[in-house]
C-alpha cells in the first residue's frame, strides 16, 4: 500500500519552525509586557542595591536556558532532516549502544547543573552575608495572620492585623538589618520589587542586610501557606528620606507605640500586656 502523506522536507519543517516562532513573538507582543520589561524576563525594576545580583542571576538563567534549547532543538531537527527514512530505504541498522553518545549526554547536563549551581551558592553568600556597617536593625514577626515591625534602635513598634496592613517604613540609601522571627507557624517574607525573600520560621531568627535605593512604596506577602487567612497577610513598605522616617518615628512615640512587639505580645520595660 503507498502512502499519501506528503513528505516531511527540510523547507517544511523550518517553516514550520519560523510559525511556531512567530505565534510565540506575537503572544510576547499582545502580553502587553515593555522592552525593558521584556529585557528583565519579567522581573520588576529593582529597588535595592543587592537586588541586581538576583537580576543578572535570572537573565544569565534564562539565556543558558534559550542556549541549551536551541542547541537541543537544533539536534533534534538536524536527526529528522538528515537521518529521515527516505523511499526504497530497508530496515535501519540496529545498534545497542554508542558509548560517546552516552558519555554526552550523562555528562553535558551534569556540568550544566554544575555552572548554575556555582553562580547560585556565588550569589546567595553574597546576598545572605551580614556585616557590621548596617544603620538599622528591623525586628520582623510574622504571626498569624500579619506583621509586627519593631525598630530596634528607636524602640519603637507598628504591627497590622489582616484587615488593616501595616507598612514598615524604611530610610533610602541606608543599610537595614532585617530579623525575622516567627511564634507560631512557618511564613515567608518577600517584597517582589526587592527580589528577596526569606523564611520566617518558629524557634529561629533569620537575618539578612539589604539597602534600598529607590523611594516609594512597595508590596509585600507572606509567600507560605500558613493557614486561613494567609491570602490577606499582607504589607506596604515605604522606602523615604530620612528626614521622613525620622518623623514617622517621632509618630510612633506620639501614639504611645513604644517597647517591642514580639509573639503577639507587646512587651515593655514595665512589664507585657496582651
Amino acid at each position: 500500500m503507498v502512502s499519501t502523506r506528503p513528505e516531511r522536507t527540510a523547507t517544511t519543517l523550518v517553516r514550520r519552525g519560523l510559525a511556531k516562532a512567530g505565534v510565540l513573538g506575537t503572544a510576547v507582543l499582545l502580553s502587553g509586557c515593555t522592552v525593558d520589561e521584556a529585557l528583565r524576563m519579567g522581573m520588576p525594576q529593582p529597588a535595592t542595591k543587592e537586588a541586581p545580583i538576583i537580576e543578572q542571576l535570572w537573565i544569565g538563567s534564562w539565556i543558558a536556558a534559550w542556549i541549551v534549547g536551541a542547541l537541543v532543538w537544533g539536534l533534534i531537527i538536524a536527526a529528522v532532516v538528515l537521518y529521515r527514512r527516505r523511499p526504497n530505504d530497508g530496515m535501519p541498522k540496529q545498534t545497542k549502544y554508542n558509548v560517546p553518545i552516552e558519555f554526552l549526554y550523562t555528562v553535558a547536563p551534569l556540568i550544566m547543573i554544575l555552572v548554575l549551581a556555582t553562580f547560585t551558592w556565588r550569589d546567595q553568600a553574597e546576598l545572605t552575608k551580614l556585616t557590621s556597617d548596617y544603620t538599622h536593625t528591623v525586628n520582623v514577626v510574622g504571626f498569624r495572620w500579619s506583621w509586627g515591625f519593631n525598630y530596634v534602635e528607636e524602640g519603637v513598634y507598628d504591627v497590622g492585623t489582616p484587615s488593616e496592613r501595616p507598612t514598615l517604613w524604611l530610610p533610602v540609601d541606608e543599610r537595614t538589618r532585617f530579623e525575622l522571627v516567627s511564634p507560631d507557624v512557618n511564613h515567608g517574607f518577600w517584597v517582589p520589587d526587592f527580589l528577596f525573600k526569606m523564611d520566617v520560621i518558629p524557634g529561629r531568627m533569620n537575618k539578612f542586610e539589604l539597602t534600598p535605593n529607590k523611594l516609594g512604596t512597595f508590596a509585600g506577602k507572606c509567600t507560605e501557606l500558613c493557614g486561613l487567612d494567609h491570602a490577606r497577610m499582607l504589607f506596604d513598605v515605604k522606602v523615604v528620606s530620612r528626614a521622613e522616617y525620622d518623623a514617622h518615628i517621632a509618630d510612633l512615640k506620639t501614639k504611645g507605640q513604644t517597647g517591642v512587639f514580639a509573639q503577639g505580645r507587646i512587651s515593655t520595660k514595665a512589664g507585657v500586656t496582651a
